[in-house]
């Protein structure tokens, strides 16, 4: 076991298995619904059925970065037993929780003066983030030691993409990201959006398309352009699906037509509170490998 620890959010979106299985440890989201506040614990409170029946039926549900407070609290546990920390947190343009880690990391440096803490904004989440954490995780098991992990931590979250559509823009209209008469219009013409995190670790809209079959091409379309390889990739790819595995399926099913050469299976995870909150159900997601964003 290396002698550090490699840290990330529940908004990875993948399961506490899968965390274990690569060493990762892992602090929860919080989120609230109906005003009852909630932990984004890879949907063991909430499945994501149920989270998005409750949302569709008009719960309320609202997310909330993790408090300094929180990741002191966490920090300090790995702290105290002698380990320095990587964390990685959520993308910046998506949600404020990197300032507050970095805030934590700040109070506890002059308590563990001995100790290094090393805060990493990934700019991505959800299957762009468990892509990145999968791959320093194998790295670190390769022997790869803490300063150099921290290296192409900041490296490599420049070479991860996430692009995703969504054929149900009910939540993208609440939460601003597209407008009510966009959404409504999309909606009755069934236009799906296709959106991406920019460089800044922002979302953007890049393109719209009509139906759900062509808005999954148009991402393996998308993948083929901008990954490394063409369809000679032969590195691993994520898919994440907000309660609509068949589209996620799909999908994969494109992807390993597409590129032949993949690393290993096409995996599949349901996203998150945290980002489901946002996205609502009818979202599909892809993370892969590609040039450098920035």
């Amino acid at each position: 076991m290396a002698d550090y620890i490699l840290s990330c959010c529940s908004t990875v979106d993948t399961s506490v298995e899968w965390c274990n299985e690569r060493d990762i440890s892992y602090i929860y989201f919080n989120y609230q619904l109906d005003g009852v506040a909630l932990k984004d614990d890879f949907g063991k409170t909430n499945p994501p059925d149920q989270l998005y029946a409750k949302m569709l039926a008009g719960a309320d549900a609202k997310t909330s970065q993790v408090a300094v407070g929180e990741y002191i609290v966490y920090f300090r546990e790995f702290l105290e037993a002698g380990k320095d920390i990587l964390h990685l947190s959520l993308d910046s343009g998506i949600s404020g929780t990197v300032e507050s880690a970095r805030m934590a990391q700040e109070q506890l440096a002059p308590e563990f003066p001995d100790r290094a803490i090393t805060i990493v904004d990934s700019m991505t989440a959800t299957a762009g983030y468990a892509l990145l954490m999968d791959e320093l995780a194998r790295q670190r098991s390769a022997g790869v030691g803490f300063s150099e992990l921290c290296e192409q931590a900041n490296m490599l979250r420049a070479q991860v993409h996430l692009w995703f559509e969504s054929s149900d823009l009910t939540f993208f209209i609440r939460g601003g990201r597209i407008s009510k008469a966009s959404g409504i219009l999309g909606g009755m013409l069934n236009i799906c959006p296709i959106m991406d995190i920019e460089p800044d670790g922002t979302l953007a809209v890049k393109a719209k398309v009509r139906t759900k079959r062509k808005a999954l091409a148009f991402l393996v379309d998308t993948m083929e352009k901008e990954c490394i390889g063409g369809r000679d990739y032969a590195r691993k790819v994520c898919v994440a699906h907000s309660e609509c595995k068949s589209d996620a399926e799909a999908l994969a099913i494109m992807l390993k037509e597409r590129f032949p050469k993949l690393d290993g299976e096409v995996p599949i995870f349901s996203v998150g509170a945290t980002i489901g909150t946002h996205t609502g159900p009818g979202t599909t997601i892809i993370g892969f490998w590609g040039t450098p964003r920035f």
